[in-house]
């Protein structure tokens, strides 16, 4: 009876794992799925959104802890609000400077936005200097959460998955049950078509890219739950990221969901039984072959060129 405790208690651990590193991806993919699936911009620069959203919430944190220390178990959701602010105002900027010359020139978008990935690693690393920082945790995200004996589930890691959760759903409502979300599916269905018809492809476009980019401000300052942040933390998460969103299928924000959640369960239930390594690299295969088999990814949508 013992053995069966401990392990249905692995099993319970090794099922949350594979739930955290699935809400990490899809916090990580649910902007750049909206940016590269819908508007189809290759932005290198995600990950430097994400990390000045981390940023952001380290400032904040520093602030509050200096000068307003009661506030310190409510300033988190102010550090996210600001980390989103932030991040918006800078994509939009982005891409009423650079990215809307670029349009249907891919190569170039992804050349352009490496290099604003490089400006802004070198802009962080000058401000914030080279070594990672982490802010001040409430005490409510401290410590676990035990069910049984011989669980423990971090109260962090519950948090980003609450996080990961809301926003997943906001934009679902946002794409499908707005006038927002309409005019950006017709876009992307017709262009022209719908720009016949009054909408204003190009204020589609920019308030896209920008959400997309506010997106990635949150997920920065959800990770500071969870990890430190340095001015090159961004682009350590760009390959995964664009990796959950092309085997989902580009233009597919489920497929992005279903995506995340097979990589992660795959991932973690390889580690039950070799190296994360190995783990790694056994994902990645399996990736690879299905895509080579269906190069469109998992889900794909008809769209009229």
């Amino acid at each position: 009876m013992d053995f069966l405790s401990e392990f249905g208690a692995i099993l319970m651990m090794q099922g949350f794992n594979g739930l955290s590193v699935f809400s990490v991806l899809l916090l990580m993919a649910l902007g750049l799925a909206l940016i590269f699936g819908q508007m189809g911009v290759i932005n290198m620069a995600h990950g430097e959104f994400l990390a000045v959203g981390a940023y952001a919430t380290y400032l904040v944190s520093a602030t509050v802890q200096t000068y307003l220390p009661a506030f310190m178990p409510h300033y988190f959701f102010f550090a996210m609000a600001l980390a989103f602010a932030v991040t918006f105002v800078l994509g939009w900027l982005t891409e009423w400077l650079m990215i809307r010359h670029l349009y249907k020139r891919p190569l170039d978008t992804l050349l352009a936005t490496w290099g604003l990935s490089l400006v802004m690693q070198q802009s962080l690393r000058s401000i914030f200097g080279p070594r990672e920082v982490s802010p001040t945790m409430p005490d409510w995200l401290m410590g676990s959460w035990q069910p049984t004996d011989g669980v423990d589930i971090p109260i962090n890691g519950l948090f980003v998955m609450s996080i990961t959760l809301i926003l997943t759903v906001g934009l679902l409502v946002a794409l499908f049950r707005s006038g927002w979300g309409l005019h950006v599916r017709a876009t992307v269905q017709n262009r022209s078509m719908s720009g016949a018809v009054g909408i204003d492809t190009k204020r589609v476009d920019r308030v896209t890219f920008a959400l997309g980019c506010g997106i990635a401000g949150i997920a920065g300052s959800a990770f500071t739950t969870i990890s430190a942040t340095g001015p090159t933390s961004g682009s350590l998460y760009i390959v995964d990221t664009f990796l959950t969103v092309v085997f989902g299928g580009a233009s597919s924000l489920l497929g992005t969901i279903a995506s995340a959640f097979l990589i992660a369960q795959t991932q973690s239930v390889s580690e039950f039984f070799m190296t994360g390594s190995m783990a790694k690299v056994l994902t990645l295969s399996a990736i690879v072959l299905i895509l080579m088999l269906r190069p469109q990814g998992l889900f794909s949508i008809k769209v009229r060129k």
